[in-house]
């Protein structure tokens, strides 16, 4: 089944040199596709970005990202961060693979969680990297159930329950979806706090048109939210989709612009046709900056 879902990652002039970090490190990487600016008909912040680099789609493992080329108004952070299951029953040298890819994210990065041993992982460590990219490393029990390598999790700042609320909210807005793990931090034990609901996710994964997924409570108060540093992208196959899922998904108005919308919970969304135009040419530029719900029709 073709990829429904895209994250989509922020970078400040650098989604070039990001794009290439990522297929230097990761093995199984490789480039998809990439597009320009126009040289003309930008609006006037984004004059030195004419003929540069607009996005490039990029694979790692089987999940397909794509990476932004804009300014400073946004970095992505610890809200939206991307777990990697480095699993010893497909990969006999899956520790050692994790270290060597641990030791080229943590450089020039942030260490969030020291590489050590942890109740849900003997091999585990989480790090932001020198573009603000969180990445989770993590040794997964071959005992379990097969996960991607590569899974998108969500963070929610509060531990109550807005992580159930929104698995519920995106598993029932797209086709060929449905939960895995579910683990409450009531089952674990001891509750991280007084304010901690019993009912707040310590873990959970789930599918959305097929594609894997995780969400958690943050069992810590949180200093970021989500943004538009990482969004997803949601491709559509007619207007009568994009029309759904904007209803749906767009509850900010003043975040509505060239399809990108945030839903109840503050999560970045772009909601764009599977076809897009070339948008190298001003026309087509001009067009789409015109609009916030997108319309097919008037695109090209």
């Amino acid at each position: 089944m073709p990829q429904r879902i895209i994250p989509n990652l922020w970078f400040n002039h650098t989604a070039r040199e990001a794009v290439d970090h990522y297929l230097e490190i990761f093995p199984d990487s490789s480039e998809v596709s990439v597009s320009h600016y126009p040289t003309e008909g930008l609006l006037d912040f984004q004059q030195d970005l004419a003929g540069d680099v607009l996005k490039i789609q990029f694979r790692i493992g089987d999940l397909t990202f794509s990476a932004i080329n804009a300014g400073g108004e946004f970095r992505p952070n610890s809200s939206i961060s991307f777990l990697l299951n480095f699993d010893p029953s497909r990969d006999p040298d899956a520790r050692g693979h994790l270290d060597q890819l641990w030791e080229r994210l943590t450089a020039d990065g942030l260490v969030g969680m020291e590489l050590s041993s942890y109740p849900f992982s003997s091999h585990y460590g989480w790090v932001e990297d020198r573009y603000g990219v969180n990445w989770q490393l993590m040794l997964t029990n071959p005992d379990g159930d097969p996960r991607p390598f590569v899974t998108p999790e969500l963070m929610f700042p509060h531990a109550q329950t807005q992580a159930t609320e929104a698995i519920e909210l995106y598993t029932g807005l797209f086709e060929n979806s449905g939960t895995g793990v579910i683990a409450r931090y009531s089952e674990l034990g001891e509750l991280p706090s007084e304010e901690t609901s019993p009912q707040a996710l310590a873990y959970a994964d789930f599918t959305l048109a097929g594609q894997w997924f995780a969400a958690m409570d943050s069992a810590v108060p949180q200093d970021v939210t989500f943004n538009e540093g990482v969004s997803l992208v949601a491709l559509c196959p007619d207007q009568a989709e994009i029309d759904r899922l904007w209803a749906v998904l767009s509850t900010v108005p003043e975040a509505e612009q060239c399809g990108w919308c945030k839903d109840q919970f503050g999560v970045s969304w772009q909601i764009v046709p599977q076809d897009m135009p070339d948008f190298s040419q001003p026309e087509a530029f001009g067009r789409l900056l015109g609009m916030k719900k997108l319309v097919i029709a008037d695109l090209s």
